[in-house]
């Protein structure tokens, strides 16, 4: 990591918050609407949809498994950033990891206190709660732990493109040090540990491309360009490639409307939920009317909320999340922690890796 004036690093501090702030923030808007048909949205919601939170999981502002998931794929990045000291540089496998312990909250009651590998995140007893994941995410890590690591060649769930692969991939954008086809690479192989459509995960790499491109300053527009060119190489890029070419040919088509998002999809589908969350960032005039327009929809509406909150968190920084929408948000202080985490590791590794503390926080070597 080069030599960040302090300027640079409170502006990359404020976009990482931001990222992993705003998809919590998508997500819980679309958590109480998630099965719903647009016309039964606004039925009981107004002509609009939903203008806030609705009750979801027994309160206001609760996430999901893709928030809960996402967070899981911060907890592995730094342990494989610790784990660099080491010479154990394997990404995907410390995800993978981090993937199993989440895996774990959607099976056990609370953290198993025998278990040396938790972490503090995975002692956080909130996360312990089933919130609608996806089958393909269950089934892709069940029986994984002591086998071979799934890989592009040899993938879990092959037919499987379900956006739980998309919704969990911002922060690989989060590594800006990185070259972007390196992250692209590093969300492909961990979108493979579950999800094996080769759409699934190149959407996912996509999207990780996507943050990273406004995680370090640039445009929307810039990101998507440069996905484009990196899907261009890659077998079976088709359907992203034309899920990403419909979201900028919406964003000319016209006024934005619920209408015009469901022309995108569902977002049930990696790529529908790609190009849904990448069309209401694009066309957003602030970051609630972006969260609100990509929420209001029929079909996956957590899940697009999510990425379009990732997109725009990043985009502009946590101080243009809407203040109302965070105060009620489920696990505020959790996500800033962990967001702080991940940039003092970025930032700041070698003078934290071996002190007790840190070490504790994130254990490595299991």
């Amino acid at each position: 990591m080069p030599l960040w004036s302090r300027a640079q690093q409170q502006d990359f501090r404020s976009r990482v918050r931001g990222c992993l702030l705003g998809g919590a923030i998508g997500d819980a808007l679309g958590a109480g609407i998630e099965f719903e048909q647009l016309e039964q949205i606004r039925t009981d919601h107004g002509e609009t949809g939903v203008t806030g939170y609705v009750p979801a999981y027994g309160r206001r502002g609760a996430v999901t498994d893709d928030t809960q998931m996402s967070l899981f794929t911060v907890d592995g990045l730094i342990r494989a950033h610790i784990g660099r000291d080491s010479g154990a540089w394997h990404p995907p496998s410390d995800v993978h990891r981090a993937y199993l312990r989440w895996y774990a909250t959607q099976q056990d009651w609370g953290p198993d206190e025998r278990r040396k590998d938790l972490g503090w995140l995975g002692r956080e007893e909130w996360l312990y709660e089933r919130r609608a994941p996806g089958n393909a995410c269950l089934s892709g890590l069940a029986g994984t732990a002591d086998g071979p690591l799934p890989t592009l060649d040899d993938p879990r769930n092959p037919t499987s493109k379900g956006c739980g692969t998309v919704m969990r991939a911002a922060p690989f954008g989060l590594l800006t040090a990185w070259d972007p086809a390196l992250v692209f690479q590093l969300a492909v192989e961990c979108s493979v540990l579950t999800h094996g459509h080769p759409t699934g995960y190149l959407s996912a790499g996509a999207f990780a491309v996507i943050v990273h491109a406004v995680a370090r300053g640039g445009t929307l527009e810039e990101g998507v360009h440069l996905a484009l060119a990196l899907l261009s190489e890659r077998p079976g890029h088709e359907e992203t490639t034309a899920a990403l070419r419909a979201a900028l040919d919406a964003v000319r088509a016209g006024v934005p409307s619920a209408e015009r998002v469901e022309e995108l999809g569902e977002g049930w589908t990696a790529e529908e939920s790609l190009a849904i969350g990448l069309y209401c960032a694009l066309v957003a005039e602030d970051v609630r009317s972006g969260l609100l327009l990509a929420v209001n929809h029929s079909g996956d509406s957590d899940s697009t909320g999510s990425i379009c909150g990732n997109l725009l968190g990043a985009l502009h920084g946590e101080t243009a999340l809407p203040p109302e929408l965070l105060a009620e948000l489920e696990g505020r202080g959790t996500i800033l922690e962990l967001a702080d985490d991940l940039v003092l590791e970025l930032l700041h590794g070698p003078a934290l890796h071996g002190t007790d503390g840190w070490n504790t926080r994130y254990p490595t070597g299991g």
